[in-house]
């Protein structure tokens, strides 16, 4: 996510996701014959309400039904997943929204719920790696989250349509999982509208057809690489579609809001040149498609690097925030942090992608984009390795974490600093990985101890004495 614009200074708000004491005694408590009831919550130290224990999710498998006019949305999801306990009960998080019913393994269920948490008790108990099929049916009125700068996520009406965006804890507003980013899965995702407006989503568009007697459009999505929930998407609305693929290249789905179409050409058209220099830093690309949805900045005032298909505000789709949101699908997407409080891994990559770029590019040297950020009191709030639960992605996380790995390439020297991109990008791939992971996989790469720059630059308060 690009949130050092003057579009967004977002400050998420932890206080609106930890759940209450009454979501959490709804958990389905007590033991029943056969097993006990999965984890509510993962216990993340910044959203601790956030996904579920007992069961790995392995594929979700959505179709919904929108109406823009009236903002209804139906729903059924279809979650498979394996078992890593005896589960007498399982958890799903959603916010808001009427479950209609639910099956497990095609019986149905009880359900109830309690917050933002949904208890599922299946008649009989799931055995401890077992795979099992969920199929939950829900309907309403999906709705955004507010943070306390007035920036939303969740699911945004626009001008035309919606768009659904998932960092961190959006996505519930519009699909029943296991919403922490620890847990990716695949997607199918298919998406029925009004005649003349388009769904987009997530990787490649498998089908197109007409459904409703012609009064309506369904769009088939699939995703087959692995994604945390945050990180999907459904753009609805009238767009311009772009698709292309290049001779051995990755195909590309473009979809722009017609109303913005004509001045985002020029960036959009950038996407394959700046794709082939990122694989040329980081490594082959991690997903089997590319593209973007643009929006008016009206409609949405911040980007955010969902899989394989960015989001972006028309008034940021430019060369800088498509650097950033392209390198995040290395950093952040394919490499994914294993708690919130890792995020920094995400941003100061992305971030620094974009001072790579301007040597590339510019001729501007790295060295000057870290004097600028050196300067900037912003960046010496808080560690990047810790941030507080009000300010997840403050500054810091971005420039700051820049400038540390700007310091590990002066440490170790350009050829293992390079080396080092690629190696933390292939090691990971389709993952989750940890500060602690990275500190690691730096060292050994480095051959060195790197104890002193992680207190100084990583872990550190303050701004250190020299640069």
């Amino acid at each position: 996510m690009d949130q050092r614009s003057p579009l967004r200074a977002l400050a998420p708000v932890a206080a609106l996701l930890v759940l209450t004491a009454s979501a959490c005694s709804g958990s389905g408590e007590g033991s029943g014959p056969g097993g006990t009831p999965g984890a509510v919550g993962l216990r993340d130290p910044y959203f601790p309400g956030l996904g579920n224990g007992g069961y790995d999710v392995r594929h979700y498998d959505l179709v919904l039904d929108y109406e823009p006019k009236s903002n209804l949305l139906s729903g059924t999801a279809t979650i498979t997943a394996r078992a890593t306990q005896d589960l007498s009960a399982f958890n799903l998080d959603l916010r808001g929204l009427d479950v209609d019913g639910v099956t497990v393994n095609g019986v149905p269920a009880e359900a109830g719920r309690a917050g933002d948490e949904l208890t599922v008790r299946p008649r009989e108990p799931v055995g401890d790696g077992s795979t099992f099929r969920t199929v939950v049916r829900y309907s309403g009125s999906p709705s955004s989250v507010t943070d306390p700068d007035g920036s939303e996520e969740g699911w945004l009406r626009t001008e035309d349509g919606a768009i659904a965006l998932g960092e961190p804890q959006g996505s519930m507003a519009w699909f029943p999982g296991n919403h922490h980013p620890s847990d990716k899965a695949a997607y199918d995702i298919t998406v029925t509208v009004p005649k003349g407006l388009t769904a987009v989503s997530n990787g490649e568009l498998r089908s197109r057809r007409p459904a409703a007697g012609g009064a309506r459009t369904a769009f088939a999505w699939h995703s087959p690489e692995p994604m945390s929930s945050y990180l999907a998407t459904v753009g609805i609305g009238e767009y311009e579609v772009r698709t292309s693929r290049p001779a051995g290249g990755i195909p590309e789905f473009t979809a722009v809001d017609r109303t913005v179409a004509a001045r985002s050409e020029k960036v959009r058209a950038r996407i394959p040149e700046v794709l082939e220099w990122a694989q040329k830093n980081f490594g082959p690309y991690p997903f089997s498609s590319t593209g973007a949805i643009v929006e008016r900045a009206e409609d949405v005032d911040y980007a955010l690097e969902t899989q394989t298909r960015p989001v972006y505000p028309a008034g940021a789709f430019n060369e800088y925030f498509l650097v950033h949101e392209l390198a995040h699908q290395w950093y952040g997407n394919s490499v994914s942090p294993k708690q919130w409080k890792d995020v920094w891994l995400n941003e100061a990559f992305a971030t620094y992608a974009e001072w790579l770029y301007d040597e590339d590019f510019r001729g501007v040297p790295a060295q000057e984009r870290f004097e600028k950020e050196f300067e900037d009191d912003g960046n010496w709030a808080f560690p990047p390795s810790a941030p507080p639960r009000d300010d997840l992605l403050g500054a810091p996380v971005y420039g700051r974490g820049a400038m540390v790995l700007h310091k590990i390439r002066q440490a170790v020297g350009d050829d293992a600093f390079f080396g080092l991109l690629k190696s933390w990008a292939q090691k990971h791939r389709h993952g989750n990985a940890s500060t602690e992971d990275f500190t690691a996989h730096a060292e050994e790469r480095a051959g060195e101890d790197l104890t002193e720059l992680w207190d100084v630059w990583l872990h550190g308060d303050g701004r250190p004495a020299k640069r």
